[in-house]
């Protein structure tokens, strides 16, 4: 998933590149990552979420390593959960292994079928339309980036429309559809400042639905900082 954010480059992340105590180590659990990578953030929130104790290792984007490649050989791609040395990739489904795996604590999925199904839905929603509509708030100029900042903005609008007056898009806990989008947040800054826009003033209960999440540790501590993410994607531009 990486290859869609074009950042192939190094990064360094001291506060990342550890490993996470968070609860004795009953399983070997490595997140083969790059820190400013939004999918790679969700795996990091569900893991905090059930107190799992992991490795972080930081990847190279630009000079792949040999283990990524060996363990996700169809897309060589991040993140990948590697769990007793068998891998899971893709960021979704790597949430839906860990809320599996580690079912007695902080449900991310609901029980029922129906309201299951409809988290998936729009957590599908997050990457194929949401996702869609940021790149080319950042990647665009002139008519096309207008066009693409409407889109962006529609989108959060629908959202915003599907978290209603809830605190979290389940109801009352924070779950699946959450950790699909907050990760999402550390890229706010850039979208506001390539785009030129505010998303606080376009979709304000969506803005107090970020600050919720990050009152919570789980989410705080696995986010990359959005001023970071904004050097390293200035950088990567030749916008400095």
């Amino acid at each position: 998933e990486e290859e869609l954010l074009g950042l192939g480059v190094a990064t360094s992340s001291n506060s990342l590149n550890q490993v996470f105590a968070l609860a004795p180590m009953a399983d070997e659990v490595i997140l083969l990552d790059s820190f400013a990578s939004m999918f790679g953030m969700r795996a990091r929130v569900a893991l905090a979420e059930k107190g799992i104790h992991y490795e972080y290792k930081e990847e190279d984007l630009g000079n792949k390593s040999p283990l990524l490649l060996q363990m996700n050989p169809i897309h060589k791609k991040i993140p990948v959960l590697i769990h007793n040395g068998k891998p899971i990739c893709e960021s979704l489904i790597i949430v839906q292994y860990i809320d599996e795996v580690w079912h007695d604590k902080a449900p991310l999925l609901p029980s029922d079928p129906y309201q299951r199904a409809q988290a998936r839905f729009w957590a599908d929603y997050v990457d194929n339309k949401f996702f869609g509509s940021t790149r080319k708030v950042w990647t665009t100029k002139g008519e096309e980036q207008e066009a693409g900042k409407k889109e962006f903005i529609e989108v959060l609008k629908v959202l915003e429309g599907e978290l209603g007056d809830k605190p979290y898009f389940g109801g009352q806990s924070f779950g699946f559809v959450d950790v699909s989008l907050i990760t999402f947040s550390s890229w706010f800054h850039v979208y506001e400042t390539f785009g030129n826009l505010s998303i606080e003033k376009e979709c304000p209960k969506l803005m107090a639905w970020v600050k919720r999440c990050k009152e919570k540790e789980s989410v705080s501590r696995s986010l990359a900082d959005e001023n970071k993410v904004l050097e390293l994607l200035r950088k990567r531009l030749g916008t400095e």
